[in-house]
């Protein structure tokens, strides 16, 4: 029987993340996605102008009619909420079908690159702070890393490399709250001794620490750490080990930004993903 992850994120008509990033990635790898939207948008938040259909009130229906069904998730996969009382509904499923046999894995979206987004207020920084504390799994890009543990990001941004990697690693180590917890730290920029600039990703456990790099060779994208995230949940739900999936996830999202950059894809519009889902099939490294 194909195992299950609920993703609880937004639905995006443009932009590439979310749940249209989501599906086909956990989808791919043999993994059933069962979305739970929380909110629905024309188009991802970093477009000039958007519409949005907060699914607030809504989302409860979802918890009571797959507690009907006695629907059993072998893992929940949290992403974007447009408020804090979204949270809440999340704490409400949690307590329905967050089971000893289940992982959480929390993408805690708030901002990139140092700012925040649109929705972003201090109460939702608050309750996304009391989520993060149940997850097993936190995939965080540096901003995100520094709201959750209330560090200034230009200050970490600004770093030498290895001051910056063992800052990062620090304030991961603050996150690991309880045993087998997970880090990954998504989209760290840092220049080498060349001035060569490269992108990595940083994961954190208790036992281990491993820093995937790879050259940066154009700008960000829309959905990346959305691939990110999905490419772990879905390779974690089917038992794979967490550093080999933070190398696969890494060389997907590079070639899926190779094309765009080649193309001249605008940063709004997202990666190029879905060429390279052949690349996350199941293989040596799940089950």
């Amino acid at each position: 029987m194909a195992k299950k992850l609920a993703v609880i994120n937004d639905l995006s008509g443009f932009g590439k993340c979310s749940l249209t990033a989501a599906i086909p990635v956990i989808s791919v790898m043999g993994v059933q996605a069962c979305p739970l939207p929380t909110a629905i948008l024309s188009a991802q938040t970093e477009y000039p102008s958007y519409y949005m259909d907060d699914y607030e009130d809504r989302m409860g229906f979802f918890v009571r009619e797959w507690d009907k069904m006695n629907a059993h998730f072998d893992g929940i996969y949290t992403g974007f909420v447009s408020s804090e009382e979204q949270i809440d509904h999340i704490f409400d499923f949690l307590n329905v079908f967050y089971k000893e046999d289940t992982f959480l894995l929390v993408d805690p979206v708030m901002g990139d690159n140092g700012n925040t987004y649109d929705v972003f207020t201090d109460e939702l920084q608050k309750k996304m702070k009391r989520l993060v504390t149940r997850a097993d799994i936190i995939t965080p890009n540096l901003t995100e890393l520094c709201l959750l543990t209330d560090q200034d990001y230009e200050s970490v941004s600004l770093l030498e490399k290895d001051q910056m990697i063992e800052k990062i690693r620090e304030m991961a180590n603050m996150l690991l709250d309880k045993e087998n917890k997970i880090i990954l730290v998504t989209g760290i920029v840092f220049r080498d001794g060349s001035g060569e600039e490269w992108i990595a990703n940083l994961l954190v456990e208790k036992e281990r620490n491993r820093l995937f790099s790879f050259k940066k060779i154009g700008g960000s994208f829309s959905g990346t750490g959305d691939l990110f995230a999905s490419v772990l949940a879905g390779g974690i739900a089917r038992g794979g080990d967490p550093a080999y999936l933070c190398e696969l996830a890494g060389k997907f999202v590079q070639a899926s930004m190779d094309d765009a950059i080649r193309e001249g894809i605008p940063r709004n519009d997202g990666s190029e993903f879905e060429r390279h889902l052949g690349m996350l099939l199941p293989d040596i490294g799940m089950k």
